[in-house]
C-alpha cells in the first residue's frame, strides 16, 4: 500500500523523487543563478530610502517672516499643491525668504516633476515686484563612501590643483559625486566709503561699469582661413590691475582711478574654512554614492586612482582615506557568508550525519544550504532588493 501511495503521488516534490538527473540539473540551474547574480548586487550599508523631492525659493531681501508669509507664501502654496504627483509638502518662511519642499510619489518622473513645478511658478503673476524671482531646485539623494584627505607642507593652492587632479581622475572611473572642502574659488572685495565717493562726486554703478569694461576682451573677428578668432584688450582680473582702472578723465589731463576711491583687496582659497593634519594644511574631498551606486566598488576605485596619484605627488604630501564605509560593509558580508556556509555545513555534518540513512544524504542535504542561498540570492536581485 506504501508502495501504490507513492507511484500515485503527483506534485514537484514527487516528479523530482521519480526522476533525480532533473533534480540535480534544477539544483545546477539554481546555483548558476545565483552565483551570476551575486556580483551585480549592490553593496551598502543600510536599504536605500530615497524620498524624491523638489524645492522651491523666494528671497526678499528686507522682507520680515510675517510678510513673507502673506504677500509669498499664500501665494506659492496653493498652487504648487496642484501639481500632480505632490504627496506632502513642507513650506517655512522666515526673514527674507520664503522656501517649499515637494515630496513626490515613489518611482515619480522627476524630470517631469521639475518641469511642471518649473511651469507652476512661471504663471504666478502676483508676487511682490522686489522679490527675486523664484527658484525650483531637485533633490539629488546621497550616500556617503569615503573621504579623501590630501595634505602636505605645500600651500593650499597646490593641495587644491591635485584634488582637482584626483576628481577628474575619478570622474573617469564613474565616481562622479564628490565634493572639495577647504579651498573656496579666489575673490577680490572691492570696498568704497560714502564720503569717497561724495568726494570724487562719482557713483557705484559707474565704478562697476568702469571694471566690467575691462575685466574682460572683447571679440575683434575671425582671421581668414586660420579658423581663430581674434580678441582686443587684455583681462584685468588681479587686485593690482583692477586697482589701475581709470574712472575718470579730468581736464587737467589727470585720471581718476579706482584705487583712489576704493580699498581693494584678495582673499585667497582658504578665506571661508581651513583644514590641517598637524601643522599642514590639507583638503578634503567628500566621495558619494548615487541609489545605482555600490559603496565597495566605489571604494575600490578610490583606493586605486589615489594609489596612482600618489606615485606623482611631491615628497611629504600624502592622501589617506577616511571614514570608510566599505570596511563595515563588507565585515558584515563576510559574517553572514560564514553564518550561511560553514556553521550551518558543520551542523549538518556533524549532529546531522547520525540522522541520516548514509553520508550521501547528508551531503545532499548540506549542499541544499548553497542552493537556498544561491536561491535568495537571485531571487532578491530580481525583485529589485540589489542591497548588500
Amino acid at each position: 500500500m506504501v508502495g501504490k501511495s507513492y507511484l500515485q503521488a503527483t506534485g514537484l516534490l514527487s516528479y523530482f523523487a521519480r526522476h533525480k538527473t532533473v533534480a540535480n540539473l534544477f539544483l545546477v540551474i539554481l546555483i548558476a543563478a545565483g552565483l551570476t547574480a551575486l556580483p551585480r548586487m549592490r553593496s551598502q550599508f543600510f536599504p536605500d530610502i530615497v524620498i524624491d523631492t523638489v524645492s522651491v525659493s523666494v528671497a526678499w531681501d528686507g522682507a520680515g517672516a510675517e510678510d513673507v508669509d502673506v504677500a509669498i507664501m499664500q501665494i506659492l502654496e496653493p498652487a504648487l499643491l496642484a501639481v500632480e504627483g505632490v504627496t506632502a509638502t513642507n513650506a517655512s518662511s522666515r526673514e527674507g525668504r520664503a522656501s517649499v519642499q515637494m515630496e513626490f510619489e515613489p518611482g515619480w518622473d522627476m524630470a517631469q516633476a521639475a518641469d511642471d513645478v518649473q511651469g507652476a511658478v512661471d504663471g504666478l503673476n502676483n508676487l511682490p515686484a522686489d522679490a527675486d524671482d523664484p527658484n525650483v531646485s531637485r533633490g539629488i539623494w546621497r550616500d556617503p563612501v569615503t573621504d579623501v584627505v590630501i595634505t602636505g607642507p605645500v600651500a593650499v593652492e597646490q593641495l587644491a590643483r591635485f584634488a582637482d587632479e584626483l576628481v577628474v581622475k575619478l570622474f573617469a572611473q564613474g565616481v562622479t559625486r564628490t565634493t572639495i572642502q577647504g579651498v573656496a574659488a579666489p575673490n577680490i572685495v572691492i570696498e568704497v566709503a560714502s564720503v569717497d565717493l561724495i568726494r570724487h562726486d562719482i557713483t557705484l554703478s559707474q565704478i562697476a561699469s568702469a571694471i566690467a569694461e575691462e575685466v574682460d576682451t572683447d571679440p575683434a573677428g575671425d582671421v581668414t582661413g586660420a579658423n581663430a578668432r581674434v580678441r582686443a584688450g587684455v583681462e584685468k582680473r588681479s587686485a593690482e590691475a583692477i586697482e589701475a582702472v581709470v574712472l575718470r578723465l579730468d581736464s587737467d589731463g589727470s585720471s581718476l582711478t579706482v584705487g583712489d576711491v576704493a580699498t581693494i583687496r584678495s582673499e585667497g582659497v582658504d578665506r571661508n574654512v581651513s583644514f590641517f593634519v598637524g601643522q599642514n594644511p590639507a583638503i578634503k574631498i567628500n566621495v558619494q554614492r548615487s541609489q545605482a551606486g555600490d559603496a565597495i566598488a566605489i571604494q575600490e576605485a578610490v583606493e586605486a586612482q589615489a594609489a596612482e596619484l600618489q606615485r606623482s605627488l611631491p615628497e611629504g604630501v600624502t592622501i589617506d582615506l577616511t571614514n570608510t564605509r566599505s570596511k563595515e560593509i563588507t565585515a558584515r558580508l563576510n559574517i553572514l557568508l560564514e553564518n550561511g556556509s560553514e556553521r550551518s555545513h558543520r551542523l549538518l555534518g556533524g549532529g546531522g550525519y547520525s540522522r541520516c540513512d548514509a553520508g550521501r544524504d547528508c551531503f545532499d542535504v548540506s549542499g541544499g544550504v548553497d542552493v537556498q542561498r544561491d536561491l535568495a540570492v537571485c531571487a532578491d536581485y530580481h525583485a529589485g532588493h540589489r542591497g548588500g
